[in-house]
């Protein structure tokens, strides 16, 4: 049985959230709590797997306690955040603190898509409660990241095709792990990166600015129809899906907000397959942390046209969804711990 505890100041959010997680036999909510004071009483008194925090409550608010339970009785933390921009900033803020991953809260899409919710943060709870904490191995800055072993030119396999585009997926545990492969890239990085986080709309510009602060690397929201550049990093917009496409000599960055075939927002299959299609045989996958099996279809295009993949491994891994996916489509060259990644990205290039 996982034992949740919700946090919310609005009483309607804790019935709300509470029936929805009850509705599973798997899990009981033991508690709930209308602000920060009460939910670290709570967390030391109770011992849950998991908390649900609301971001903005009286008294304490969620970024106070979530730093104090992190200290204090380190336990997976989900936050609850408003779709708002400032909200974006504030849960970032959350997820290099601890906390695991968020769900937005859009009280008009609660009570209009209520199952399609309870699916999703149900499935959460249960996956990240089960996993547990991961323990990090301390990060490198990036005023470190010529400490990062990378190899002489003249040792690499000569046979392999140049790599000319780096396409990453990843969701839940994503914008952690970006934040350790990111800002070890060097600011003379020879090609393009292109990324697809699962996020809402309001939140991937506030990621993507928040990383290029971190990083020598320039990291920016893609934006429909700009030409992709070397030393870049474009993060694919939360509205919709990115793709790459060639416009004579340039490949340019496209993106559509159409309801399509794929679940997830923005999609790294819809991503790597126009990688794959744009760069054959020179491209490099990397899927990191995150639930589901998005990018499983683009992974196996980008092998078939001769490029390659690469996967975070389980350790490291806040969920191993992802990676585990594509590791077993059997399309990964190597499976590589977080920490080693940037590394092997750069050798790769």
């Amino acid at each position: 049985m996982i034992k949740v505890l919700v946090v919310d100041d609005s009483a309607f959010m804790r019935k709300a959230i509470s029936s929805m997680l009850q509705e599973d036999p798997e899990i009981k909510v033991i508690a709930t709590a209308k602000d920060g004071v009460e939910a670290v009483q709570m967390v030391q008194e109770l011992k849950p797997d998991i908390v649900t925090l609301d971001v903005e409550m009286p008294r304490m608010d969620g970024i106070t306690a979530l730093k104090e339970i992190m200290q204090k009785y380190p336990v997976p933390v989900i936050m609850v955040s408003s779709l708002t921009t400032e909200g974006a900033k504030v849960t970032l803020e959350a997820l290099e603190l601890g906390a695991v991953d968020f769900i937005p809260k859009n009280l008009s899409e609660l009570s209009v898509n209520i199952v399609k919710i309870k699916g999703v943060l149900i499935e959460k709870i249960k996956t990240i409660a089960k996993r547990g904490l991961v323990k990090r191995k301390p990060v490198i800055k990036s005023s470190e990241t010529t400490t990062l072993k990378i190899e002489p030119l003249k040792t690499r396999i000569t046979t392999e095709r140049k790599t000319s585009i780096v396409s990453i997926g990843t969701s839940t545990g994503g914008p952690k792990a970006l934040q350790e492969i990111i800002p070890k890239l060097p600011k003379d990085f020879s090609v393009p990166v292109v990324i697809a986080q699962h996020m809402p709309p309001n939140f991937t510009k506030p990621f993507a600015d928040r990383l290029n602060q971190l990083s020598q690397v320039e990291v920016k929201e893609a934006e429909d129809g700009e030409p992709i550049k070397p030393g870049f990093v474009y993060i694919a917009p939360g509205r919709g899906h990115m793709r790459l496409k060639r416009k004579g000599i340039e490949v340019i960055v496209s993106i559509s907000e159409d309801k399509e075939e794929f679940i997830y927002r923005p999609s790294v299959d819809a991503l790597m397959l126009s990688v794959a299609e744009t760069f054959p045989g020179r491209s490099l996958g990397v899927i990191l942390t995150g639930m589901g099996n998005d990018g499983v279809r683009g992974c196996k295009k980008i092998k078939e046209t001769g490029g390659r993949v690469f996967a975070q491994d389980e350790e490291s891994c806040v969920v191993y969804g992802m990676p585990k996916a594509v590791v077993e489509a059997g399309v990964v060259d190597k499976v590589i711990p977080l920490e080693e990644l940037a590394g092997e990205i750069i050798n790769a290039v």
